[in-house]
């Protein structure tokens, strides 16, 4: 049995993974910014460190840390759900492959929070590292994937 979905819906629902995730960079972006902050308030004089604290970019980091983390597993399963229900077929290539690295590479990367509150430098060096080659591959992603809108809209 297949699900008649109205062609309207089809063709406009292309468009939502796209806009999820230019959002999701752009939180990416305030994460890193975050996690500056939270590096220079562990490394900063007493007198600094006491101002900085106050200003809760540990709480904030970890926050949006979360709805990163959950928002792009959903955007992933979305992005290759809607592929799936346009196409009838998953497009394995670059934008994909790279696409499921950045969901194992975010999740492993949000794993490691425990053993980082527990003072572990091994793991919050890896987290920095993880991060960074995520935010790498999301800039990318996102110049892939604006070529893949654009060859969806040159078909409509």
């Amino acid at each position: 049995m297949e699900l008649a979905i109205p062609e309207p819906v089809k063709v406009w629902s292309q468009f939502g993974h796209p806009v999820l995730m230019w959002v999701l960079l752009g939180l990416a972006i305030y994460a890193l910014y975050l996690g500056i902050q939270i590096r220079r308030t562990r490394t900063a004089d007493k007198d600094v460190r006491k101002e900085l604290v106050k200003k809760n970019f540990n709480l904030k980091h970890h926050q949006i840390g979360s709805i990163l983390l959950a928002f792009m597993v959903i955007g992933t399963l979305g992005g290759m759900a809607v592929t799936y229900i346009n196409n009838g077929k998953l497009f394995v290539g670059p934008h994909l492959l790279a696409g499921l690295g950045m969901t194992a590479t975010i999740a492993t990367s949000a794993a490691l929070v425990p053993y980082m509150q527990k003072g572990n430098d091994f793991a919050r060096y890896t987290h920095i590292t993880l991060n960074l080659i995520l935010l790498a591959l999301f800039c990318w992603q996102a110049i892939t994937g604006m070529q893949i809108i654009q060859r969806i809209i040159e078909k409509m």
